[in-house]
């Protein structure tokens, strides 16, 4: 079983580059397949779930919480469950035994047990705004002013919540067994080169 997760900075190509990436290895994807899930089981809105674990609600969790998703201590604070349902949807897609491709969600930290092949894509700043601009939709009407905002603060989440729940630092190269800069780069044109580098390393490991 091979188990890919990919996290990224925001507007990197990073969901592309997994889904791409499935495709090409033939694996299982999820992405807000983890928050459907999530929504289903706790009987939540799904905006409300993708809330919670994206737009930094767990600031307000006691400090006693930071690298435990099991603190008693913590078990009445109103989105606990939504952050232990998290890792239970994933270590069960894990458990399930099949190759698949996990966006996201710090998967790489809650099956490290699992020794996945861990990716993390960046990419310059500008490169990722003309990225969110040519996939933005009919009716986003955002300046690139306002771009770089929403970007620089769900990427200043997503580290924050990295350090919330593990000594790992987001986006540090040490922490993953790739780290690719999309800048410049087509995705499409991307994946089959690391499609090749995926299999070659996971050979590799499974031969020591």
């Amino acid at each position: 079983m091979k188990i890919i997760t990919i996290g990224r900075e925001f507007g990197s190509g990073g969901r592309e580059l997994g889904k791409r990436l499935a495709d090409i290895l033939n694996c299982e994807y999820y992405d807000r397949e983890i928050i459907t899930a999530i929504s289903e089981s706790q009987g939540l809105n799904e905006e409300f779930v993708e809330s919670v674990l994206e737009n930094g609600a767990y600031h307000n969790f006691p400090i006693t919480y930071s690298h435990s998703f099991g603190a008693v201590t913590i078990m009445q604070h109103p989105h606990t469950s939504v952050f232990i349902e998290q890792r239970k949807v994933i270590e069960k897609i894990a458990q399930q035994g099949k190759d698949c491709v996990i966006v996201g969600r710090n998967a790489d930290i809650i099956l490290k047990n699992y020794k996945p092949f861990n990716i993390f894509v960046c990419a310059e700043e500008k490169w990722k705004v003309k990225r969110c601009i040519e996939r933005a939709s009919a009716d986003e009407q955002l300046s690139e002013k306002q771009i770089i905002k929403n970007m620089r603060r769900i990427d200043k989440n997503r580290a924050m919540l990295r350090s919330f729940i593990t000594d790992s630092k987001w986006g540090d190269p040490k922490a993953y067994d790739l780290t690719v800069n999309s800048s410049g780069w087509e995705i499409k044109k991307l994946c089959p080169i690391i499609a090749e580098f995926i299999k070659y390393s996971l050979d590799n490991k499974t031969a020591e």
